[in-house]
């Protein structure tokens, strides 16, 4: 079955309602890895893919900019740019130009951010994080730039609260400047703090289309995670053991029953039910395999029931 594709926002822009967050590539998946990931996500109806240029400066030996250089060396050789959005972002990766989110910082970011990816256009471009030492309006007006020069389609904000997005978008109107179209938070069944209330609200309410990562919760709502042994295997360990100790454990109980009632896997439920929330026009997920791969896509045309939906959200509420 083909995905139907969503609006994003008040954009022209429509995508499949997955997205593939980039993150693994040229880290944890090589690129071998990455390429066959990518190549099956577009097969399977996938649109866009997630990415940023602090991707993987975390990893020894890395400065960042690992992540957009594999995607761009596989835009060259697959030849599917036409088929796949783009989107990255600024505001992590320390640089030329200042602060994180200083109008010469963007500027440069952007740069270097086209020459590797090897694109002319970035379709969704976001401040990765705020930053309160650059007033609103000079980073506004620097992304408003980027758009105005053809280097930017799609402006989006990612870990804003829903004061500064607020803030944002009422200061680009007011200037006539693009907004913030796309917000990019955490959310999932067991972290929804960050997104629910004033923020989720006001996404609706201004049409700004969510895009939330971690949809897997770093891979416990897969049910990889189910006790502290199995926590202690993951260098993640310590958060899956806070998860297992808070609402994770009723969550799992509860998406094990809409298992067993739909025969989907746990990574399918857990995407599908952000799929239906309110605001959200897709989740991002990352594989570092075809095969982990295969077993998230068929999440984008899963439909649970209402009744299904109401009681995973009242299991991690």
């Amino acid at each position: 079955m083909t995905p139907s594709r969503r609006r994003l926002g008040a954009t022209e822009l429509t995508i499949a309602p997955l997205v593939l967050g980039g993150n693994v590539f040229g880290w944890t998946a090589d690129k071998a890895a990455s390429f066959a990931v990518l190549d099956a996500f577009v097969a399977g109806g996938g649109t866009m893919v997630d990415t940023a240029d602090v991707y993987s400066a975390w990893a020894p030996g890395h400065k960042g900019g690992e992540s957009e250089t594999v995607i761009g060396e596989w835009l060259k050789r697959s030849g599917k740019r036409d088929r796949v959005l783009i989107a990255t972002k600024v505001g992590m990766l320390p640089g030329e130009g200042g602060a994180k989110l200083a109008p010469a910082r963007i500027a440069a970011a952007c740069d270097a951010s086209l020459r590797r990816l090897g694109v002319e256009r970035i379709d969704l471009y976001y401040a990765h994080q705020d930053d309160e030492t650059v007033a609103q309006e000079e980073y506004l007006a620097a992304f408003a730039r980027l758009v105005e020069a053809g280097k930017v389609s799609v402006l989006g904000a990612s870990n804003f609260t829903a004061a500064r997005l607020r803030s944002a978008n009422a200061l680009a109107a007011a200037a006539g400047r693009p907004r913030f179209d796309v917000l990019q938070p955490e959310y999932n069944l067991v972290a929804r703090d960050k997104f629910t209330g004033e923020l989720q609200r006001y996404c609706v309410e201004a049409d700004v289309g969510a895009l939330p990562y971690y949809g897997l919760a770093s891979g416990f709502l897969t049910g990889k995670y189910r006790s502290a042994a199995d926590a202690g295997k993951s260098v993640r360990g310590g958060r899956m053991a806070g998860l297992l100790a808070g609402n994770g454990t009723p969550v799992l109980a509860a998406m094990d029953q809409v298992a067993a009632e739909t025969g989907a896997t746990l990574g399918q439920i857990a995407l599908a039910w952000l799929i239906a929330q309110p605001g959200v026009t897709a989740p991002i997920a990352s594989a570092t395999s075809v095969a982990q791969l295969e077993e998230l896509l068929p999440a984008m045309t899963l439909e649970l029931s209402a009744e299904q939906l109401g009681r995973l959200t009242d299991a991690g509420g």
